[in-house]
């Protein structure tokens, strides 16, 4: 054991280095579990919803997150690794993930914070004509389901209103069989209950099924945010913490 690995084990700024980088990883694996479950809980719920979207920002931002949330399990327990063995290379290449996995949170919460900014506009341009062209055509399945679903959990008919379905190629070409509206739109389902369209028998609400998406959407993109952005500035304090226990170790003589 050389002299200045002993003076270290009696240098109480080192030792408390060691125990913030120890506390540290602590959080940052909390952080990192965090991460990994918003990443995970934005694509489960309500997944289907991606093929609504004209873009697949929101699914990015989603994927990246969970990256990230792996990698921190493994850098982690690399972390704790170059404190108790207090090697310069391992501080060096735990520096180098941390820095990795805090670019990539922080392009994760740029990108939810971009996407969020222009969320509405792309909902307005898209969701309707996705809704109406694409609604129970040969080969847009995913799209079927999901406005169907979209407007039994978000209790919604049309994109901007039940009126909507009057022009949509479902109604047009006779493949709604005398439907005014889809099934799904009705508050009880049953076989052809579309053919009604009265607000005691359909959804009728103000600002239709874009209002409802998009709130939900923009709740998910404010989390995918602040979780990425949070966790990414935590992540500098390890860096400070790793850069000051690097710099000790090398000033300290063999």
């Amino acid at each position: 054991m050389s002299v200045g690995y002993k003076d270290d084990q009696n240098d109480w700024v080192t030792v408390c280095l060691k125990y913030l980088l120890f506390v540290f990883n602590f959080l940052f694996w909390m952080g990192g579990a965090a991460v990994l479950g918003v990443g995970v809980w934005t694509l489960v719920a309500k997944s289907d919803y991606l093929s609504l979207l004209a873009s697949s920002t929101f699914a990015v931002s989603a994927y990246i997150l969970i990256l990230a949330g792996s990698l921190v399990v493994v850098t982690g327990f690399l972390g704790c690794c170059a404190v108790i063995r207090e090697q310069r290379s391992c501080l060096s290449t735990y520096f180098i993930c941390l820095l990795f996995i805090f670019l990539i949170e922080l392009v994760a919460g740029v990108l939810a914070y971009v996407y969020y900014q222009r969320l509405s506009e792309e909902l307005k341009q898209h969701l309707n004509h996705t809704m109406t062209e694409n609604y129970a055509q040969p080969g847009k399945e995913a799209v079927t389901f999901a406005v169907d679903n979209l407007q039994q959990d978000f209790k919604c008919c049309g994109s901007n209103n039940s009126h909507d379905w009057t022009v949509s190629k479902y109604v047009v070409s006779g493949q709604a069989e005398g439907r005014a509206v889809p099934d799904s739109c009705c508050k009880t389902i049953t076989p052809h209950c579309g053919k009604r369209d009265h607000p005691s028998n359909i959804y009728k609400v103000e600002g239709g099924c874009i209002t409802k998406l998009e709130k939900f959407l923009a709740d998910h993109l404010l989390v995918i945010g602040a979780v990425g952005i949070g966790v990414a500035c935590l992540q500098i304090c390890g860096m400070v913490f790793t850069c000051c226990l690097y710099r000790r170790i090398k000033m300290d003589p063999y």
